[in-house]
This record gives C-alpha cells, sequence and structure tokens, in this order.
C-alpha cells in the first residue's frame, strides 16, 4: 500500500544546504517570482479591458441610434459602421464565441469578470509576497554562509 506522504512535498531547512544548492532554490524562487509577476501583470490588463468593455457598454444609449461608430476589428485596425440596436451589444465571451445581451446583462457579466480577476489578484498578490520574504529569508541565509565561510581561515 501506497504511502499518504509520498504526496506531499517534503520541505528541507535551507539553513542545512550549502551555498551551490542555495544558488539553485534561488535562481528556481526568482524563475517562480518572474512567472508569478508576467502573471499578476497579465490579470491587470485583462481587469483593465473589462472595465473599459463596462465604459464602452455604457456610451451605448438609445439616444445614439443611428449614428456612426467606428467597429474595432482588431487593437488596431477600426472600420465606421452606424448602431442600428442600441438595447443589445455583441458580448466576446472567449474562444471566438459571440453572445447578444442587453447592455444590462453586458454590464453584469463584464462587472463579474473584473470581481473574478480582483480575488485572483488578491491571491496571486498573496502568493508572491509569501515568494519574495521566502527569497529574503534564503538571501540572508546565504549571505551568513558566505561570511562564514569567508571568517574561517582556509584549510590548505
Amino acid at each position: 500500500m501506497a504511502s499518504t506522504t509520498a504526496s506531499q512535498p517534503q520541505q528541507i531547512n535551507v539553513a542545512d544546504l550549502d551555498l551551490q544548492q542555495l544558488s539553485d532554490v534561488r535562481r528556481q524562487l526568482e524563475e517562480e517570482l518572474n512567472h508569478l509577476t508576467n502573471s499578476f501583470a497579465q490579470l491587470k490588463q485583462a481587469q483593465a479591458k473589462f472595465k473599459s468593455c463596462i465604459e464602452n457598454v455604457g456610451e451605448v444609449k438609445p439616444q445614439n441610434k443611428g449614428t456612426t461608430i467606428l467597429v474595432p476589428l482588431t487593437n488596431s485596425l477600426y472600420v465606421p459602421g452606424h448602431l442600428s440596436d442600441a438595447e443589445n451589444v455583441i458580448v466576446d465571451v472567449g474562444t471566438g464565441y459571440y453572445v447578444k445581451k442587453s447592455r444590462a446583462q453586458a454590464t453584469k457579466y463584464y462587472e463579474t469578470k473584473v470581481e473574478y480577476i480582483r480575488t485572483n489578484l488578491e491571491t496571486l498578490q498573496e502568493t508572491i509576497q509569501k515568494k519574495q520574504e521566502n527569497m529574503n529569508y534564503l538571501i540572508n541565509v546565504m549571505q551568513a554562509k558566505l561570511q562564514q565561510s569567508q571568517a574561517q581561515p582556509s584549510k590548505v
């Protein structure tokens, strides 16, 4: 029968590691921190896009019906169009699917997305903070080991 502790990560005291192993752990922590901070930035961008969508839906008003607008085909390509239905909008729900929603439904959809990303950002921020604390502790241990090795006379 398999042991249940085999699936749990093993904890090692970093003070017991030598400088080379500490350096490897530091490199791994730096990679994780870079990945997490990049993910944080991407989530912030997505949140900003959804907030922008909320503002854009707010600009679609019945009094604007029939007016000429610029319709985005890509991030940098817009074509002129006429606003024919001011009560409904087309919402990109991902993977190339679009859904027709009322303005209120679209606003609620985007607000839900913004809130979901906000909670993920908070969790990710906590994780980044813990990783940074681990990195600081690791650097302190490395500095102490370096000082200790320099204080000891070399045995030749």
